[in-house]
């Protein structure tokens, strides 16, 4: 099956047992609660909530309420954009309802869904936000937010992920974030931190916002900065008009003719997850998943006629998206399997060749997007609650680009052949490695690495592309352990044993607090609470017991709160 027949929650039988799989891939022909129109270097993107339609059965997406199937198709339609339309520069969001602009996360469907599903389902619905204010910032595409009725909760947090949030004044229409009074939650996808930390909302203002249910209207809103703009419904389409072409004097984009984001070939078995440059083997029973990133079989196209023609099939970009979709199945389907192990296989000359294009083509409009994409994948994999161990053996090439995937890692283990130099895994670096890649802290992963020491990150530059043994890589602090080929199975299999045993709880909340060391950016506080807020408040009795506020949301009873704070 592919994007356009597979349904985004189906049944497959995985070593003997029938399991329930959500898909990531979709279409715009599958769409069934956004439209995307697209007129010259303006999109839209209209949400019109089918409520019959939610990805699991046993609730309505009434009040333009959305789950996982919506946001699934918002990350589509968004790559649609950037890739088969790239000379659009404003994309709008509306609504296709009357006075509903957005309701937020559906109530209910929070209610029925396992702790794992509303830790992962907010998750992505924050990195497909932080998308859209990665491709603002660094490639143009900008985006407002056109209001007209309630905006509430995950509603209103999608509004605040745009450059541009206006309202129509028709004494209706308001913005809130009512978790917290309404639900014994928070809106912890991004809503307080982008409150303070984006819109720069005053403490004891914001206090005020996120303690009332029944929202702000235009006049206040625009006073204590949660908007930017309003008009009366007479003038809002002039208002609208007037931020777009404000907007698109801002944007930097200037492609052409786009590509078409063909549907991705993946094989589910038994044995994990399976594409063409990128395999997930996942060995259930020890609750490992080896990720084998495969480089070039040969030189990639490095003209911008030849990259065009190539679409979707040029290997980055076929990279990217492969490697998306598979941390994605992984980290949604694969609860328990709470190690992944990093390897590459092929040539490393292959890859730095491959950067080579890139850095030549950079300031093209495809090699552009693609850079961005890979940046985007690579802070989806900073941020994943699971182990990432990377093992540079015997045919690896962990070179510029494919090094990234390493320094994601948490640990990175590389094999010594002192007897065999010739036949030594190497590493190497290049001009990736050094901006073309920042993580969600906004520096690059050598600078997290070395805790932002720049004699170290110069004393690197200097070594060029030099292919570096494990002994000088351990040197230089480029990997964690250098066991030899004596010592290299048994070391690696009792470390991953080991992980394997420990509490999954506190590997998830050690590992989020030591990848971001330093500085903190409005991104790793969003997701250091996501981490710590989900994985309290969301098993709380005060949210999830039988009288806790989210149980009981819409029944007309009233929550019963343990008022002891802890």
């Amino acid at each position: 099956m592919n994007a356009m027949t597979e349904p985004l929650l189906f049944k497959q039988v995985i070593a003997g047992q029938e399991r329930e799989l959500v898909s990531f891939s979709t279409h715009p022909g599958k769409y069934q609660h956004w439209t995307l129109s697209v007129e010259g270097d303006v999109a839209r993107l209209k949400l019109d909530i089918n409520e019959d339609g939610g990805i699991k059965p046993g609730y309505k997406l009434k009040l333009n309420s959305y789950d996982l199937g919506v946001d699934i198709e918002l990350h589509d339609a968004i790559n649609r954009v950037r890739f088969e339309h790239p000379a659009v520069k404003v994309l709008v969001f509306e609504s296709g309802k009357e006075k509903i602009w957005c309701s937020g996360a559906n109530i209910y469907m929070l209610g029925l869904s396992t702790h794992g599903w509303k830790v992962n389902f907010c998750k992505f619905t924050n990195e497909t936000r932080n998308g859209l204010e990665d491709s603002s910032r660094h490639d143009g595409l900008k985006a407002v937010a056109a209001v007209t009725g309630a905006c509430a909760g995950g509603g209103y947090e999608l509004a605040l992920a745009c450059d541009r949030i206006i309202m129509v004044d028709d004494r209706s229409s308001t913005v809130s974030l009512p978790e917290v009074p309404l639900l014994g939650v928070l809106p912890g996808t991004g809503g307080l931190t982008r409150v303070t930390d984006k819109r720069k909302v005053r403490r004891d203002l914001a206090d005020i916002f996120c303690t009332t249910s029944e929202g702000v209207r235009a006049d206040r809103a625009k006073d204590w900065k949660l908007i930017d703009a309003h008009a009366k419904p007479q003038q809002f389409g002039e208002l609208l008009a007037a931020e777009i072409q404000a907007l698109r004097a801002q944007s930097t984009r200037a492609g052409a003719k786009g590509i078409e984001l063909t549907p991705l070939k993946a094989l589910i078995d038994d044995s994990g997850y399976h594409y063409s440059v990128v395999d997930a083997q996942v060995d259930r029973e020890k609750r490992i998943a080896t990720i084998t990133v495969k480089a070039p079989a040969a030189a990639i196209e490095s003209t911008p006629e030849a990259i065009e023609a190539a679409g979707a099939s040029w290997y980055p970009l076929k990279l990217q998206r492969e490697l998306d979709d598979a941390i994605l199945n992984l980290r949604t389907n694969e609860l328990e399997v709470g190690t992944w192990v990093i390897k590459t296989t092929g040539d490393a000359g292959q890859v730095m060749r491959m950067d080579e294009v890139l850095a030549k083509l950079k300031d093209h409009w495809l090699v552009k997007e693609t850079t961005g994409a890979l940046r985007r994948t690579l802070a989806r994999l900073d941020v994943t609650s699971r182990s990432l161990i990377a093992l540079v053996d015997a045919g690896s090439c962990f070179a510029g680009t494919f090094y990234e995937l390493a320094l994601a890692c948490d640990r990175i283990y590389m094999l010594d052949l002192p007897d065999v130099p010739d036949s030594a895994p190497a590493l190497q670096l290049s001009p990736a490695n050094f901006g073309w890649f920042p993580a969600v802290n906004g520096l690059t992963r050598l600078q997290t690495r070395f805790c932002e020491d720049e004699a170290t990150i110069s004393q690197l530059q200097k070594l060029g592309d030099s292919p570096l043994r494990a002994d000088q890589a351990l040197a230089l602090g480029l990997v964690t352990l250098t066991p030899d080929d004596i010592d290299w199975e048994d070391e690696i299999r009792i470390m991953l044993e080991e992980r394997a045993s420990l509490s999954p709880d506190a590997m998830t909340g050690m590992e989020a607090s030591l990848r971001f060391p330093g500085k903190e950016t409005m991104e790793t506080r969003v997701f250091g609470r996501l981490s710590a807020w989900q994985n309290w408040i969301f098993i709380r009795p005060n949210a999830v017991g039988e009288d806790g506020a989210l149980k009981l949301f819409g029944t007309g009873k009233k929550a019963k709160f343990d008022w002891k704070r802890i």
